[in-house]
């Protein structure tokens, strides 16, 4: 009898230890894990529905806007959480996918889209190899505001000019079709005219270059 309760005893106390070691397992499991980032055209709507940093629009698609904003508004830099959008024009934008997703670009995804009154559509993504109107590799832009910027191109981070200025980029934010109606500043017209000729003469040389 004693034998018998003996033995009970210490199945008892490792069937405990087995369900205490897999139930500690399986939390260790989720802890670990980093939430998904899901991207799909849903993702993108009205740049003026974002939150404004400076010339430029963040959001978060995991909720965290808190800790986006802290990012973009360190003075010394600081990475992005997962989640994080950034977007200075309506049809380019950065998304910060989950840790681990391309070490190499720190983990944004670069999109190209096409925007009007119905929404978003992607016409490029990816992480280096998405190529902007201008000709230009959008991970290759921002390369250089590595660190400490997480690569995010603002004045003095390092990277390239870009063609256009804020008054341009402003036109554009203002003018989103997903928004509705334009919101329009003094110049923005002149200054949308003066961008649209400069993708027109681009496109132009560059169909030169490839024919000829």
């Amino acid at each position: 009898m004693s034998l018998t309760l003996t033995i009970f005893s210490v199945n008892a106390e490792t069937k405990v230890i087995t369900e205490t070691t897999v139930q500690e397992i399986t939390v260790a499991e989720v802890v670990a894990k980093p939430t998904a980032v899901n991207v799909d055209e849903s993702s993108f709507s009205c740049i003026r529905e974002m939150t404004p940093v400076r010339h430029f629009y963040v959001d978060n698609l995991l909720g965290d806007i808190k800790s986006t904003l802290a990012a973009a508004n360190a003075p010394e830099g600081a990475i992005y959480p997962a989640g994080s959008v950034v977007q200075l024009v309506p049809t380019e934008v950065m998304v910060k996918r989950e840790s681990g997703t391309f070490p190499a670009t720190g983990d944004w995804e670069f999109f190209e889209l096409e925007v009007n009154e119905a929404g978003s559509k992607i016409a490029k993504r990816g992480f280096v190899d998405v190529v902007n109107r201008f000709d230009g590799n959008c991970f290759a832009c921002h390369v250089p505001a590595r660190e400490p910027w997480d690569f995010i191109c603002e004045s003095g981070h390092g990277c390239d000019t870009i063609p256009i200025d804020h008054k341009m980029t402003g036109a554009l934010q203002r003018s989103d079709p997903r928004c509705g109606d334009a919101v329009p500043e003094d110049g923005d017209w002149m200054a949308l005219f003066k961008l649209k000729s400069m993708v027109t003469i681009g496109l132009t040389k560059k169909w030169f270059e490839e024919k000829f």
